[in-house]
């Protein structure tokens, strides 16, 4: 049986899942935001809502947001390419252990998951990604698009966007030449962390639930498939 236990010293934040058989259940690994850790409250609310939906999560700090939080200040992220040999050593450890696990993240956690998807795919060393508010481009520069990498896209993947998002909001990305193995989670009226305007008559509890059965049911299925 794979082992979900990760050696005491390395700095993970495991939250296992607490419904079905969690020596069997899907690992997701999910990396931070830009500017919010791995303990941030949107990642511990989404990763809540999926450990009940039968999925363990696997959180980490890059290491300029764990300088970020020993130093207690603000410390901006390298650009994405400077992370993949981080996010490549995180996959390698549950590897190593037997695990093939999805990985993902927030905004730019889940941009560095995205770049590596097809390569490990290919490889056996990922089951599928899951992004959490893809920053499609930058707020306000709708012509700096970060999609070549996702045109065709062989690995499974799953976006869950806000349709209002400022980094790729849905009128925008519905005509974007995306792979046909990408499906999106459209979140009602939400923002960059899934959030909808009071007047929307939306909730951001009921928008983070929505996300996760989208999640659940999307890692369930895949793993499934694998076995």
């Amino acid at each position: 049986m794979p082992n979900h236990d990760p050696a005491p010293q390395d700095d993970w934040l495991i939250s296992t899942a607490n419904r079905g058989d969690a020596g069997s259940a899907p690992l997701l690994i999910l990396a931070h935001g830009a500017g919010a850790p791995m303990d941030s409250p949107f990642l511990q609310r989404i990763t809540d809502l999926l450990t009940a939906r039968g999925i363990t999560v696997a959180r980490f700090n890059f290491a300029y947001m764990a300088r970020a939080v020993a130093e207690q200040r603000k410390i901006a992220p390298p650009r994405a390419e400077k992370l993949l040999d981080e996010y490549r050593t995180r996959i390698a450890h549950w590897r190593a252990r037997g695990v093939v696990p999805f990985i993902g993240g927030k905004s730019l956690g889940g941009r560095v998951a995205s770049m590596l998807a097809d390569e490990l795919f290919a490889a056996g060393d990922i089951a599928g990604l899951v992004c959490l508010g893809y920053p499609f481009h930058p707020p306000g520069r709708q012509q700096n698009l970060r999609i070549d990498h996702l045109k065709n896209l062989r690995a499974p993947a799953l976006i869950c966007q806000g349709e209002r998002d400022p980094f790729g909001k849905r009128e925008e990305v519905q005509d974007y030449p995306l792979s046909r193995q990408i499906r999106i989670c459209w979140l009602p009226d939400g923002d960059h962390d899934l959030k909808p305007r009071v007047k929307s008559g939306e909730t951001w509890a009921g928008n983070l639930e929505q996300a996760a059965d989208c999640c659940a049911a999307f890692l369930l299925h895949e793993k499934r498939g694998d076995a």
